[in-house]
């Protein structure tokens, strides 16, 4: 965090001495055979300055990456690999080991502490629970294969390697915060919202895994692979400029409905869902992020001319 402060800090400061040195008066020139000698010496200077400006832009260009992603295949797949042995220990000995609740805990629940936000999730017909459970399961697999249609893209198509990698990677870390963050089950202990319906059968409402409300494991995964495809997307086409928010704002709908789907089913409240979509978007954009090959360069050049006097130029390039 700090070196990242200083860096800017710096870059503001060079750009501030720029702007300062840029404001210069132009020195006087007094007319005669000087002037003229100045006025060549000058026009050969700045051709010069040109020159040198170009070929460094030229050896610039030629040294960019040829792929828009940066991949260390032994890193990201050790990673990989170590992560998905985690999640499937995780899942049996973390997740679903929880005890479950006693007669007292479930007559203890009260649906006025609800808050108001989340109490939509108990005004639900329990008769129902099960078709929404099915479509919520249906429905995550198409979630998850619906970035496999950048492989229409060409651009992408030519990176499938690293981008599929990367897309393991970005779903290894989303349900790894899942298993092992705080906001997680392996530290929360909220009750779903089917332990409040008490015309369901105890043995159905009494099981430790309705301990596991907080938060939405379906909601996250489902907003990581949108935004992900989304962002890739975005990162191989910047052209589109603005319109990339209305494609994210897109993206929410296959991830709100799988919540939807799981809060209708009696497993989650809303604020479940929010925190998992939040969580899910987060990865889908972030891990794309970190392997974009970053190419920070400033260059300098000087110029001088018998109108505008000496001066210093300045190229930042952010691609």
């Amino acid at each position: 965090m700090y070196q990242i402060m200083s860096k800017y800090f710096i870059k503001l400061i060079v750009i501030a001495a720029m702007g300062c040195m840029l404001s210069m008066p132009a020195f006087a020139q007094t007319p005669g055979a000087d002037s003229v000698r100045l006025t060549d010496d000058s026009a050969v200077l700045q051709n010069k300055d040109t020159l040198q400006v170009k070929d460094t832009l030229q050896n610039d260009v030629s040294n960019k990456p040829s792929h828009l992603y940066r991949m260390n295949y032994w890193v990201s797949g050790v990673f990989c690999g170590v992560a998905t042995v985690a999640d499937v220990y995780a899942i049996p000995t973390i997740i679903k080991s929880k005890p479950d609740l006693t007669a007292q805990e479930l007559q203890s629940v009260n649906r006025n502490a609800v808050p108001s936000f989340d109490r939509w999730a108990l005004q639900q017909n329990p008769a129902q629970r099960q078709m929404y459970l099915n479509a919520a399961d249906y429905g995550l697999p198409v979630v998850i294969l619906i970035p496999g249609l950048l492989a229409l893209n060409k651009n992408v198509r030519k990176d499938w390697a690293r981008i599929l990698l990367m897309y393991y990677e970005m779903h290894a870390i989303t349900f790894s915060m899942y298993n092992f963050s705080f906001f997680g089950p392996a530290f929360q202990d909220k009750y779903r919202p089917v332990i409040y319906y008490t015309q369901l059968p105890i043995d159905e409402r009494a099981v430790g895994n309705n301990r596991n409300s907080m938060y939405s494991g379906h909601a996250a995964t489902a907003a990581a692979s949108m935004f992900f495809m989304v962002k890739v997307y975005n990162d191989y086409h910047p052209e589109i400029g603005g319109k990339k928010y209305l494609l994210y704002a897109l993206s929410t709908i296959p991830a709100f409905a799988i919540g939807y789907f799981r809060v209708m089913g009696l497993e989650h409240f809303p604020s479940d869902v929010m925190i998992g979509v939040t969580i899910g978007a987060v990865c889908g954009i972030l891990v794309p992020e970190v392997h974009r090959f970053k190419n920070h360069k400033v260059m300098f050049g000087v110029s001088s001319s018998p109108t505008g006097g000496a001066g210093m130029s300045m190229l930042w390039n952010m691609d």
